[in-house]
């Protein structure tokens, strides 16, 4: 008879970015153990990640009930198998409930670290564990199809709060700069990526180029659609959001933009990544007090300057230099 195949269970985050960080945890997991049938638990907006996994069995999606009951949704799911490894990167009881040969867990101890290097630690795994996320042949082959023409700048103008959110009219202005006749990137094709809901914010961005030169994403592709789309681009620039972190993973040259949120924590990951910020440093009081509305909010971008994001875009195309070929592959190999 032949051996049962090793059986792995991830649990990340439910909000997109922090599901991308962890994904690298994943990666090394499905190395170690090939062959491996994969559970992945994950909040509604991160479960289209996985999809393309080789070896994904089923995905869990955490639906958040009071008093932590889904963690008992989630124990019920998983208890009658018998694991290899379980790892929890939420924290969680979940661990210590499930029969597993091996446990892996994360929780956040307000160290002064990047999450990717607080996964390292905790979880005893050097190098850190990149970010990379996992495209079908298919689907690779469909993102390669915007090879042929100009390159691609690629921006996200939106966040998930109006107080990350950089000014819709100063990423137009840095794109006419950077596709100008005197930019880094003249003639280049404008791809703007953002939710539907999200289309007042990207429409000033798209309208600044011809409509020749426009990739319009607005609400259009899934999520790994636009992880492999975005592993064409020439550069990237986006708010502290997840689709940062998506465009990172992905081998994009990405420049993240930050003033209310902390970049040494959630700064894009890679070589090929930079942050840029407003003039004052991170200060979590102004928005950790009690009423504090996150969606109300106006931008808290205000001080950041056109020349400021312009100038760190030129920086980092100079440091990475001409773009490399998309680090997307398709088939059973993971997107970096």
């Amino acid at each position: 008879m032949s051996a049962r195949p090793p059986s792995l269970l991830f649990v990340t985050g439910n909000r997109l970015g922090d599901a991308v960080l962890s994904s690298g945890v994943l990666a090394r997991m499905v190395d170690e153990h090939p062959g491996a049938r994969v559970t992945v638990a994950c909040g509604a907006l991160p479960a289209p990640l996985f999809v393309d996994l080789p070896g994904l069995e089923r995905t869990i999606v955490i639906r958040r009930h009071r008093r932590g009951l889904h963690w008992l949704d989630l124990w019920a799911a998983c208890v009658a198998a018998h694991w290899d490894v379980v790892a929890d990167l939420r924290g969680s009881f979940l661990p210590w409930t499930l029969l597993a040969r091996r446990r892996l867990m994360s929780g956040r101890e307000h160290r002064h670290e990047h999450r990717v290097i607080e996964l390292a630690r905790q979880l005893r795994l050097d190098p850190p564990p990149e970010p990379r996320l996992w495209v079908s042949a298919e689907r690779a082959a469909r993102a390669a199809r915007l090879d042929d023409g100009p390159p691609i700048l690629a921006v996200a103008p939106a966040a998930n709060w109006g107080g990350k959110q950089w000014p819709a009219e100063r990423f137009a202005e840095t794109v006419r700069r950077l596709t100008g006749p005197k930019g880094i990137l003249p003639g280049a094709r404008l791809l703007v990526a953002a939710a539907a809901a999200e289309r007042s914010v990207a429409e000033p961005v798209l309208d600044s180029v011809p409509a020749a030169r426009r990739i319009d994403l607005v609400g259009a592709p899934d999520l790994l659609d636009l992880y492999a789309i975005l592993g064409r681009c020439a550069l990237f620039i986006g708010n502290d959001s997840g689709l940062m972190h998506l465009a990172a993973a992905a081998g994009a040259p990405t420049l993240g933009l930050f003033g209310p949120s902390p970049d040494w924590r959630y700064g894009p990951w890679g070589a090929r990544a930079a942050v840029v910020r407003t003039p004052e440093p991170y200060r979590p009081h102004e928005t950790g007090y009690p009423g504090y509305d996150w969606h109300a909010n106006p931008t808290l971008m205000g001080n950041l300057a056109v020349e400021t994001v312009a100038a760190a875009a030129e920086n980092l195309w100079r440091r990475v230099g001409a773009p490399r070929a998309s680090a997307i592959s398709g088939g059973n190999g993971a997107g970096r």
